[in-house]
């Protein structure tokens, strides 16, 4: 009697538990179901491609996911940071690679699912700004071609040129980049750090100039002084041919501390230092400025870089031409040809015949 009665308690207890067990079963597939239905909306893309915005977003360095997971969600481009951030946390989109966000600047679309979000911002597929710097402009100029280009203000990049600690690093025994920043076609990222920008065109120059002959081994006072050289003469030539021509002219007047005259100069003083507009012509009045970068009035190089040279112009003023000229003038306005003379007559002759001359 007890024992059946022991056995129905037991059956009774067993079928309290299956009760419970099933209660938990049941409700836990419930919760996994809603958990599964809120994790799917989490990662579905905020709207609808019809309604979707496209925006850049910025990543600077040092941002972290959870940082830019709330900017993207403050942004309306992703439905959860949270969802985000747990998927970068446990690599949830990719098992066999833990998530690295990379800095940039990428173009984000709320049609877009949080898992191709979450590929995009390692990818390292940023937006790129193509930009052409012209051989022979002066740091300002460039400058302003950035910000033109959204890459960085023009003062900031102006003012990065003058970094003491970006000039050390390079070994520049002046007190400015000028002369470094390499006339290339780069790719720049949109608002980036003007000392990267900075960085990237002084880089590129050392990278190039070991393609010109003699120059690489130059120590930077030797590198210094013909890249100063190769700045006057990049403002002065027009024709490939003639730029050893122009820099042996300059050569041969430093030897005899004979004044380099060079109009080029002078515009980089009205231009670059009185900040003046770029003059239609230069006139008597001009070439009595007195400033150290006037050739007019001060014998020798300038005290640093007019411009930034391209490899024509570094590998005339590295390399120039053997000749006995001391001076030229523009023959041919249309073409850019001077023509070269020994002495003064027959610059002065020359110069008479064609009404255009430029020392």
């Amino acid at each position: 009697m007890k024992n059946r009665e022991s056995q129905k308690k037991h059956r009774s207890l067993a079928g309290i538990l299956l009760a419970a067990l099933l209660w938990v079963v049941a409700i836990a597939a419930v919760s996994l179901v809603i958990l599964i239905a809120i994790w799917k909306s989490a990662i579905s893309p905020a709207d609808k491609k019809e309604n979707a915005i496209s925006m850049q977003i910025d990543i600077p360095e040092g941002m972290t996911v959870k940082e830019t997971a709330a900017l993207l969600e403050e942004k309306k481009l992703i439905r959860s940071s949270r969802a985000l951030y747990l998927a970068a946390r446990f690599n949830l989109f990719n098992r066999d690679k833990a998530f690295e966000l990379k800095s940039g600047s990428y173009t984000v679309s709320s049609s877009m699912k949080l898992e191709e979000i979450y590929m995009l911002l390692q990818s390292g597929n940023q937006i790129y700004i193509s930009v052409v710097i012209p051989e022979g402009l002066t740091a300002s100029k460039i400058g302003l071609i950035l910000e033109s280009k959204e890459v960085c203000p023009a003062a900031d990049f102006k003012e990065a040129c003058r970094n003491p600690e970006l000039i050390a690093r390079y070994s520049i025994p002046g007190e400015s980049l000028e002369g470094y920043l390499f006339p290339d076609t780069y790719f720049f990222t949109p608002k980036m750090k003007a000392e990267d920008a900075v960085t990237k065109l002084v880089e590129n120059f050392f990278t190039k100039i070991k393609s010109v002959e003699g120059l690489e081994d130059k120590n930077p006072e030797e590198l210094y002084k013909i890249l100063t050289l190769a700045s006057i003469v990049e403002r002065e030539y027009r024709i490939k041919d003639e730029a050893p021509l122009i820099a042996s002219v300059f050569t041969n007047r430093l030897k005899h501390n004979i004044g380099l005259y060079s109009c080029a100069t002078v515009e980089y003083v009205i231009t670059e230092i009185l900040n003046r507009p770029h003059p239609e012509r230069i006139t008597y009045k001009d070439l009595k400025i007195d400033s150290p970068y006037n050739t007019y009035i001060w014998a020798g190089l300038t005290p640093g870089p007019i411009s930034n040279p391209g490899l024509v112009a570094l590998d005339a003023a590295c390399n120039p031409a053997k000749t006995n000229y001391y001076y030229f003038v523009l023959t041919d306005p249309e073409r850019g040809a001077h023509t070269f003379s020994s002495n003064f007559d027959q610059h002065k002759a020359a110069e008479t015949i064609n009404y255009s001359s430029k020392d």
